[in-house]
Formats: structure tokens, sequence, C-alpha cells
């Protein structure tokens, strides 16, 4: 069998409410909101930290090694792109430095709607922030909270490393491959 390429996931149009947001500084770095992206009747709702970038310095849309790390690692564990919505902390890319924590607090609920609407059968946190905020837990860690099924409320809950900490660290493959199938199994 193929393994398929990763690919530009579709973007879900963000409400208009948050097109005009400003509750936070990453208003004016003058980048794009980005909603999320995937399947929206998804059963798995991936949650990173930052949209991160989607288009190269000409402004061609391009995969970056997140997006692509992420959708190798569902993929393996048999799980398929339509079956997948990515969504964010924070919902503007930033580029310079900002009230991180400001920042985040002022987006999360934006994600908790999110959540709310779309009823997911299974949550993923990738990475300390997104997992931090999730379980709204600053001491929160993914080494100590992966390879298990948390709760909360009707959710199944799986933490893992974020895909660039495994694209940097090898070492850390084996989990990340471990905590998708977990997933999977859950579907």
């Amino acid at each position: 069998m193929i393994k398929p390429l990763p690919k530009i996931l579709p973007e879900d149009i963000p409400p208009h409410v948050v097109l005009d947001c400003q509750k936070c500084e990453l208003s004016f770095h003058g980048t794009r909101v980005i909603w999320g992206e995937g399947n929206p009747s998804s059963p798995v709702f991936v949650i990173l930290d930052n949209p991160g970038a989607r288009e190269n310095k000409f402004g061609e849309p391009f995969l970056c090694g997140t997006r692509e790390t992420l959708q190798l690692a569902a993929y393996e564990a048999g799980i398929q792109p339509g079956q997948l919505y990515v969504s964010y902390i924070l919902k503007c890319r930033p580029i310079r430095s900002y009230d991180k924590h400001k920042a985040r607090m002022q987006c999360l609920g934006y994600l908790w709607e999110q959540i709310d609407m779309m009823q997911p059968k299974i949550v993923m946190t990738l990475g300390n922030v997104a997992t931090q905020y999730y379980f709204r837990d600053p001491s929160a860690e993914v080494k100590n909270l992966r390879g298990k099924i948390h709760k909360d409320n009707l959710l199944s809950i799986v933490v893992s490393y974020h895909p660039l900490a495994v694209r940097r660290r090898p070492n850390l493959k084996k989990y990340f491959l471990e905590d998708w199938r977990l997933v999977a199994l859950q579907l």
C-alpha cells in the first residue's frame, strides 16, 4: 500500500466575531485568523499551540513540518485526514514577542466554543503549551500525562508531544506513534 503524501487540509471559516477580535495584541501582528483545519465533523479534535507558518515568503501555501509530522503519524496509526480537525490555543500566528499567557487566556474561550460546537469523540493535545492550557494546569507536562486516556466530561483526551519536538528529537517518535495508536483505538 502506498503511503499518501501529507497535504494541506482545508481551513475552516472563522466566525465573523473572531475575524474582528482585538482581545489581545496578536490582532496587531498582521497575521490572519486561523480557526482550524480539516473536517469539522471529524471524531478527532487535535490542539496545537498556534497555527504556525502557512505561506512562504512569496505568499504561496505550504505544508509546515508540524502539520506534515502530525499527518504522517496519524496515517501510520490508521487515522485518515478526513478523521482529523486541527485547532489551536492561539488563533493567529505570533510573529514577534507578546504576552503569551494573556493571549492564550483570551483565545481559550474560542477553543471551548469550538469543542462544544463540534462535539468530537477524542481531543488530542500536542505539546506542553496545548496540554497546560487545555487542562488549565501550568504544571502539566506531556511526559507525565501521555500514554493513557484522560476523561473530561464525556470526552476522551490523549496527550502527546508536539510534532516539532518529535522532528527535533527522533527518540520521541515511538511515543508519538503510540499516542496516535491510542487515539485510533478509541475510534
